[in-house]
């Protein structure tokens, strides 16, 4: 970081030379920890004002890329904002810390390992806050822009089956279908209902969120995609669905009566009476991490896998 950089709390911030005087409607917020999002940052300047970037560094430790990002912030014609943290805080502080920072009305969260899919893709989130000022807006995302590689291809076949989906298909379940990949919230939504902090590891802190902000207010779900660039490989699939477990158990506890008509849930509970588990379900795991395997029988294994792991939740 520069020698002008401000340590506050735990951060260290730089504003380029647009920050000070901007009047943005619109804040995209864009965690990352150890992704580069030099190439989602020059994707979104522009010279107009109404839009601003805060960028976090959730306790990377990279020195070299957070100089990149630096570099790239201050260079933005676009307000750019750079809050790089000492020590990790998570998924959800780390957002919530994002919005704290921003100043805009509404807030765009967009994961760094995006890449919007239009050239036109702020204007289109700013005309739909111009023209219905909504409370939370989905935009979905793609995998058009990632590249095809084989450690990938069991990632992409689920992807594309459960999360690549259509805004009219996504809105048939509002909250189900809400990630903080390429998500727009309005400012006092956002003060009534932040990102619960207890969640730690990956998954399920933003739907969650949608849960407890679809009992007062409507989910928009419109066609506004940015590319998910960072596929993981099956092991790493495999890791972050051991990690969510203990968040499923979150949310079954806060929101039983709606993650209870979840196929996820159901299978689990179906799971659940299927006897010696610790036998069978390491063996789930193995198929879907066998690269030899049918990508469809694979895509099944891990599904069951990460619903046996779940049924310890239900």
């Amino acid at each position: 970081m520069s020698a002008d950089a401000n340590a506050v709390d735990n951060a260290v911030m730089v504003d380029n030379a647009a920050w000070t005087g901007a009047a943005p409607r619109l804040s995209v917020l864009i965690p990352f920890m150890r992704d580069d999002p030099v190439a989602l940052l020059k994707a979104l300047d522009g010279a107009d004002g109404a839009a601003e970037i805060v960028v976090l560094d959730d306790g990377t430790g990279d020195d070299a890329l957070a100089a990149r990002v630096e570099a790239t912030v201050r260079a933005l014609a676009r307000p750019a904002r750079f809050i790089r943290l000492l020590a990790n805080e998570g998924r959800s502080r780390g957002r919530n810390r994002l919005a704290g920072a921003a100043r805009a009305r509404h807030l765009l969260f967009l994961d760094s390992d995006m890449l919007p899919d239009s050239p036109d893709f702020l204007a289109r989130w700013l005309d739909l806050i111009a023209r219905d000022d909504p409370a939370v807006a989905f935009g979905g995302f793609s995998l058009d822009q990632t590249p095809r590689r084989r450690e990938h291809a069991l990632h992409r076949a689920m992807a594309l089956k459960s999360d690549c989906l259509g805004a009219a298909e996504r809105a048939l379940a509002p909250e189900k279908h809400v990630f903080t990949s390429n998500l727009l919230v309005r400012r006092d939504v956002f003060d009534t209902e932040a990102f619960d902090e207890g969640f730690a590891g990956w998954g399920w802190e933003d739907v969650e969120w949608a849960m407890r902000v679809a009992r007062r207010h409507a989910i928009v779900h419109i066609d506004n995609t940015a590319t998910h660039l960072g596929l993981d490989t099956a092991r790493d699939q495999a890791r972050k669905y051991e990690q969510s477990a203990a968040n499923f158990a979150r949310v079954v506890a806060a929101h039983a009566e709606v993650v209870s008509g979840y196929p996820s849930y159901r299978v689990a509970r179906a799971l659940k009476r299927v006897p010696a588990r610790k036998v069978w379900r390491p063996a789930l795991k193995a198929v879907a991490l066998t690269d030899l395997a049918p990508v469809g029988a694979r895509a099944l294994a891990m599904r069951l896998y990460r619903a046996a792991l779940y049924a310890e939740a239900v």
